[in-house]
């Protein structure tokens, strides 16, 4: 497979040259603080025409979101690495290296790392989703420094701005 031979910037869409095909290289997406995570998107509705959104999340321990609910898009998970506690519904499960966790649109749940180390993971909403609530609560991140916990302003967003994005707040 023929790649381009320029680096891409953090907002240019990945694009193969020969196609429709997107390749995003390793370290390439805009990456967002959102509190303590880093987001990484590697695909979004722009670049996919809407078909989904692929984020890399480095989450600290004790992180992830609250309950909350997706009316009309299903999220899949892909643990990298660390120890996540997962909400369905009611009831918790652990999920680790390795495994893979599908919530269909319209379930509560929410993650958590509950591991004593950073935790890597892959996440996927369908269709494309979501995004634009991270990049517009969130900070771009930047190199050589530590994301901060989200402020009390950013904590207020989130419950605003969730309706507006077709996230359902199930705290």
């Amino acid at each position: 497979m023929t790649t381009t031979s320029q680096p891409l910037g953090a907002d240019e869409a990945p694009y193969h040259p020969e196609g429709d095909v997107i390749h995003q290289a390793a370290g390439q997406g805009k990456s967002i603080w959102f509190g303590d995570a880093i987001y990484t998107f590697k695909a979004t509705r722009e670049n996919t025409n809407g078909s989904l959104t692929l984020a890399e999340a480095t989450v600290p321990p004790g992180g992830g979101p609250p309950p909350h609910i997706h009316p009309h898009a299903d999220e899949a998970f892909f643990i990298l690495n660390g120890t996540i506690e997962f909400l369905n519904g009611e009831k918790t499960f652990l999920a680790g290296d390795g495994d893979f966790v599908f919530v269909p649109r319209g379930t509560r749940h929410r993650f958590r790392n509950v591991g004593v180390q950073t935790a890597r993971l892959l996440f996927m909403f369908t269709p494309a989703y979501l995004e634009k609530f991270f990049m517009e609560i969130g900070q771009e991140a930047r190199a050589g420094e530590a994301p901060l916990p989200l402020t009390p302003e950013q904590q207020r967003q989130i419950v605003d701005l969730a309706p507006r994005h077709d996230l359902q707040l199930s705290l």
